[in-house]
């Protein structure tokens, strides 16, 4: 059967109440089908998070409905094994306190700390460093970012190619990790581009992703960080208590993002994501999409992302055409699936962005 994770938001909740709830839907679990599996309760968010075997979110929903009438607010498929990378368990933690028999209460928030690792295209690199060059360096990341990972506590959730994203409990410990890797990597690092973002959030939200959410804006965090730098979300500055004023040689190892800088990026990325498609796409279209002026979207956009309007729309279909040239589509596929006008208007600007053409991009194996 599948499995799924749901979200109740409980303000005021404490351990004691999750743990009695729990113990509601254990005692029914069997006539809707499902095998509540753990749960986890974070008492200063005000959420609890349930993980149960069941045939479909209707089951969860009328067990939940009949044990304590405590309906979810969000529930999410998920994948076992994701969970335990992000979250530590899949089952209720050994240690607890017991007020009877059949009743044990943990306080285990599900809130993690996300990092996001990311590193140039291997393909790329592959054309501008040489292969073997470039598997070194790859391995080299892999190693020290595995090693720190285990010296702070870090969880490795997912590694696609040679991307990392990782999960802490602790937000000192994740910022520490990802000083440690800058660190280590620092040389090495320039050559690969290594950038990293930090985020931190809860498993279940609007994406439909575990962590989605978190992981998405974390991501756009470090792809708009400047090589070996570490961007912190909002809400790591909000919750880490050190000033942050690391660096390597004269550079600073952290840049802060505030809230509503944050809010712009997201909007305008979901702007991106909405839109980049298609070919009338124009700095006039973001600009209605995000109420805003050209000259305050020019002044927010290069402040944040390096980039002008225009540079940056061109830097989003150029980056989802990798992805795209790798897949089964060709490159006049690929150029209108991006939103370029002509396949010789698609490879110039690819040869100005990368140094390579599209066909020699694809004919150069990872």
């Amino acid at each position: 059967m599948p499995i799924f994770m749901d979200r109740h938001i409980v303000p005021g909740i404490e351990a004691k109440h999750a743990a009695e709830a729990h113990r509601e839907d254990l005692k029914i679990q069997d006539e809707y089908g499902c095998r509540c599996m753990t749960y986890w309760v974070d008492e200063e968010r005000g959420s609890a998070f349930c993980l149960i075997d069941a045939p479909n979110e209707e089951a969860v929903k009328r067990m939940h409905d009949k044990a304590h009438g405590l309906m979810p607010h969000e529930i999410l498929q998920v994948n076992s094994n994701i969970v335990e990378a992000f979250l530590g368990r899949i089952a209720d933690p050994k240690d607890g306190s017991s007020l009877s028999e059949n009743l044990k209460i943990f306080n285990d928030p599900a809130f993690r700390i996300i990092l996001v690792a990311e590193v140039t295209n291997r393909r790329l690199l592959q054309h501008r460093l040489g292969a073997s060059k470039t598997n070194r360096l790859i391995a080299l990341f892999h190693e020290i970012i595995r090693k720190e990972l285990k010296t702070h506590e870090g969880r490795e959730v997912e590694l696609k190619g040679q991307d990392f994203i990782a999960s802490f409990v602790s937000v000192s410990q994740a910022v520490a990790c990802a000083a440690a890797v800058q660190k280590g990597m620092h040389v090495a690092g320039e050559l690969i581009n290594l950038r990293m973002g930090l985020n931190a959030g809860m498993p279940v939200e609007r994406s439909r992703e575990l962590f989605g959410d978190t992981i998405k804006m974390a991501r756009y965090l470090s792809t708009f960080a400047e090589e070996n730098q570490i961007v912190l979300a909002s809400i790591i500055r909000e919750i880490y208590k050190d000033d942050g004023q690391q660096t390597i040689g004269d550079k600073s190892l952290f840049k802060w993002i505030s809230p509503v800088d944050e809010n712009f990026l997201q909007l305008l990325m979901n702007a991106l994501e909405k839109s980049w498609t298609s070919s009338e796409l124009s700095v006039k279209d973001l600009c209605d999409q995000l109420s805003m002026s050209k000259s305050k979207l020019y002044r927010k956009c290069t402040e944040l992302t390096l980039f002008s309007p225009n540079e940056l729309i061109r830097e989003y279909r150029l980056q989802k055409s990798l992805q795209l040239l790798t897949s089964d589509r060709n490159i006049s596929q690929t150029t209108f699936d991006c939103g370029f006008g002509s396949p010789s208007y698609f490879t110039k600007c690819f040869q100005q962005r990368f140094e390579l053409s599209p066909m020699a991009y694809i004919k150069n194996p990872e």
